[in-house]
């Protein structure tokens, strides 16, 4: 149903929704990703010390995280809905530059 309503919509219509897929799949991917964080930082919590392979994956986790962190603020700040039109021009526009 839903590859039937974009595929009657305005072609702007069309790119907002496809654009929007292709986020949410990003992000999932790099949830995902971070599969396995929980018991690697629960584990100097419990009085056991990081390998230097452990440390190594946790920081590749946290980066993972720290490039996230703008999706993540935008949605779980106060108003985020009225703030959402705004945001999305903003990374927009970051994407934008990036190529220059």
């Amino acid at each position: 149903m839903a590859e039937r309503v974009a595929a009657s919509s305005p072609g702007w219509f069309r790119q907002l929704l496809s654009s929007q897929r292709r986020e949410a799949r990003r992000v999932i991917v790099e949830l995902m990703a971070t599969r396995g964080l929980m018991p690697l930082l629960m584990k100097a919590r419990n009085g056991d010390p990081w390998t230097a392979e452990e440390r190594r994956i946790l920081i590749e986790h946290l980066r993972r995280l720290a490039h996230l962190s703008p999706y993540l603020i935008g949605l779980l700040l106060p108003g985020s809905i009225v703030l959402l039109p705004i945001y999305a021009w903003w990374l927009d526009r970051r994407r934008i530059n990036r190529r220059d």
